[in-house]
């Protein structure tokens, strides 16, 4: 990320520093390519959708989906900051159907997600419906991180799985909903790796391949 542009005060410190979230940066550094399709699902302010357009280069597409406004405005700006052509902003949260639910903003801006009895009203969108009516181009690597709201994300792109096999590396929050998600992609028939416990913090990280049926 040397020389990108980034706004002062989006986002942690560490983007800038070079610290921020090492591990799944590494797996997104192994499994992306140029010419890749990235969905950064949960983009928050836009650190990993630069990285990886960077990756993916000019034959390669970013699609960039995130709800909440305050993150939105600081990811296109990065966008525009940094002339990354290849993405595309979603001004959406990913769930299991389109429509509209309830968000709920969170004291750190990185940390709100979906929620019942949220404080605000956004747009959803299911990733199965945008790849078969081609909004956007199937996927080979997605990113998922969308502070609980994990599970609904796969549910909505269950054919999507099925079919393109796009590898997966999902941050989930608590035990059982690592347990969910970890279920739903051994069913589909998913090679998994733990790339981080949360014995600790209850975070985990997971790092979903799809072998070829």
């Amino acid at each position: 990320m040397r020389g990108a542009r980034w706004v002062v005060g989006a986002g942690t410190n560490g983007c800038w520093l070079g610290t921020y979230e090492p591990q799944t940066r590494h797996w997104l550094q192994s499994l992306l390519g140029p010419g890749r399709v990235f969905f950064d699902i949960g983009a928050n302010v836009g650190f990993f959708t630069l990285l990886a357009s960077r990756i993916v280069g000019e034959e390669g597409a970013v699609v960039a989906f995130e709800p909440f406004s305050e993150n939105l405005s600081a990811l296109q700006m990065h966008v525009r900051l940094n002339r990354a052509q290849n993405v595309t902003v979603v001004a959406a949260a990913v769930s299991d159907r389109a429509g509209r639910e309830r968000f709920g903003p969170a004291d750190n801006p990185a940390m709100g997600g979906l929620a019942p009895d949220g404080s605000i009203d956004v747009v959803t969108v299911a990733l199965d419906d945008l790849v078969r009516d081609g909004a956007v181009r199937r996927p080979d690597v997605l990113k998922i991180d969308v502070e609980g709201a994990e599970l609904h994300v796969l549910a909505g792109a269950r054919r999507t799985l099925e079919e393109a096999r796009p590898a997966v590396v999902l941050s989930a929050h608590g035990w059982e909903l690592f347990e969910a998600c970890r279920g739903l992609l051994e069913q589909i028939g998913y090679d998994l790796h733990v790339a981080k416990g949360g014995r600790e913090d209850g975070d985990y990280l997971l790092v979903a391949r799809g072998t070829e049926r």
